[in-house]
């Protein structure tokens, strides 16, 4: 039972997603900061109120005379976070990786390899003569083209 855990726990995914979770409450509480303490005052002073949360207030009279209020302020300073947030989240990573793709797709258009590491696929040719050279051998025989009757490959 606790293999188990241990081997859900351990899978490449789980802990990537728990690495994502955490950076994300860290970038949230940057932009929230970045709304909160620059663009709410900006945006508020234009309204004349102290933040986006206190402008753009409409007091809706209730039935039993108290007074209700729809805050379309704090509406707008919902929607300019998810803005920015999409907007950093396009930028920073979409962007980048997207033309990185692009970058490496065109580069094996034009023949180039993937990494460096890789060695190149092996041609056909190639091939074709390394199976002949296994036939050969596994038949005790000689690789020596012109002995066999051959047609050289290579």
């Amino acid at each position: 039972m606790l293999k188990g855990f241990r081997d859900f726990i351990m899978r490449g995914n789980v802990i990537d997603l728990a690495v994502a979770v955490v950076i994300g409450a860290a970038f949230t509480a940057v932009v929230n900061s970045l709304v909160t303490n620059i663009f709410n005052p900006l945006i508020g002073a234009i309204f004349r109120a102290e933040s986006l949360d206190a402008a753009l207030i409409l007091p809706i009279p209730t039935v039993d005379g108290g007074v209700a209020e729809v805050k379309f302020g704090a509406v707008l300073g919902a929607i300019l976070t998810f803005v920015i947030v999409a907007a950093v989240v396009y930028f920073v990573f979409v962007l980048p990786i997207n033309t990185m793709k692009k970058h490496a797709e065109e580069r094996l258009k034009r023949g180039g390899t993937p990494d460096a590491s890789e060695p190149a696929p092996e041609t056909e040719l190639v091939l074709l003569g390394q199976i002949r050279d296994l036939l050969v051998e596994q038949r005790g025989g000689s690789t020596d083209d012109s002995a066999a009757g051959k047609h050289q490959l290579s």
